[in-house]
C-alpha cells in the first residue's frame, strides 16, 4: 500500500551538497523526512555538504554525508551500504548527479566522450542498481536527466545522448523493482539556474534560453528555478507512485508527460 507521507522515512540524495540536491535535502526535511543521506562527490564540494548538513538538522532531521566518485561502481556499492547501515533502512533515493558538455561534436575528444558517459549513465545505471538492491520494499527512485531529451539542437551529443540511457534504465528498473512495490521515475529539467548551465553557456546562449520557454517570463531569471523543481520531486517520492516507469519533462515551470 502506498505510503503519501515523508514521515519516518530515510532519504539518500547523490549529488546532496549544493543547487538542486542541497535545495532538496532542506525540503524533504522540512516536510517531515526522518534523515537525509547526502552524498558529495569530493573535498571541493564537501564545504557545501557540511552546510546542507547543518541546515538540514536544524530542520529537525538527521543528516549524514558520504563521499564518492560514484563513476566508479564500488563506490556506488559502498554509498548504499554506509548509508544503510548508518541509519538502519533507506526508502528513497534519488540522483541528481550529471555533468554538461557543449561542444560540436568534431571536436570532442574520446577522453571527453568517456567521462560524459562515465558520469551520466554509467553512475546512473549503477545508482539504479544499487538503490533497488538497498532500499526497503514501497521505496522510491528519482533520477535527473534533461529536457534535452525532447529536443532537436546542437552541440549537446554526448550530455544529451549520455542521459538517453537512462530513460531505458528508468523503465528497466521501474519493471524490475516494481514486485516490491518499488517506483521508479525520471525528472527532465530545462536548463536551471544554477552553476551547472552558466558553466558551459556563452553570452548569446544564456540570452535565448532565457527567453526561450512559453512560461520564462514567469521565472525569476527566465530559466527554471529549482525551487520549482524541487515540489515535483518531492511529489514523486510521496504521492507519484503511479507514475512510475516515466520521464518527466519540465521546462520554465511547464510539465509535461
Amino acid at each position: 500500500m502506498a505510503d503519501h507521507t515523508l514521515q519516518n522515512k530515510v532519504v539518500l540524495i547523490a549529488g546532496g551538497a549544493k543547487n538542486l540536491g542541497g535545495l532538496l535535502a532542506r525540503d524533504l526535511a522540512r516536510n517531515g523526512a526522518q534523515a537525509i543521506a547526502i552524498h558529495y562527490h569530493s573535498d571541493a564540494s564537501r564545504d557545501a555538504a557540511e552546510e546542507t548538513a547543518r541546515e538540514v538538522k536544524a530542520l529537525g532531521a538527521e543528516a549524514e554525508l558520504f563521499p564518492g566518485d560514484l563513476t566508479r561502481p564500488a563506490n556506488v556499492t559502498r554509498l548504499f551500504d554506509d548509508a544503510k547501515a548508518h541509519f538502519g533502512s533507506l526508502d528513497i533515493a534519488v540522483n541528481t548527479v550529471g555533468m554538461v558538455l557543449k561542444k560540436p561534436m568534431l571536436e570532442i575528444s574520446e577522453a571527453e566522450y568517456d567521462r560524459m558517459f562515465d558520469i551520466n549513465a554509467k553512475s546512473a545505471f549503477f545508482f539504479l542498481k544499487e538503490a533497488g538492491r538497498t532500499l526497503d520494499d514501497h521505496g522510491k527512485i528519482v533520477t535527473l536527466v534533461t529536457s534535452l531529451l525532447g529536443a532537436f539542437t546542437p552541440f549537446y551529443s554526448t550530455y544529451a545522448g549520455a542521459k538517453a540511457p537512462v530513460e531505458h534504465f528508468t523503465r528497466a528498473a521501474a519493471h524490475e523493482f516494481g514486485e516490491r512495490g518499488i517506483s521508479v521515475t525520471a525528472v527532465g529539467p530545462g536548463p536551471m539556474d544554477t552553476p551547472f548551465f552558466y558553466g558551459q553557456e556563452g553570452e548569446d546562449a544564456v540570452a535565448f534560453h532565457k527567453s526561450a520557454a512559453a512560461l520564462s517570463s514567469f521565472s525569476k531569471t527566465g530559466l527554471t528555478d529549482i525551487e520549482d523543481v524541487v515540489p515535483l520531486i518531492r511529489h514523486l517520492v510521496t504521492e507519484g507512485w503511479w507514475m512510475t516507469g516515466q520521464t518527466i519533462l519540465t521546462n520554465g515551470g511547464y510539465t509535461t508527460k
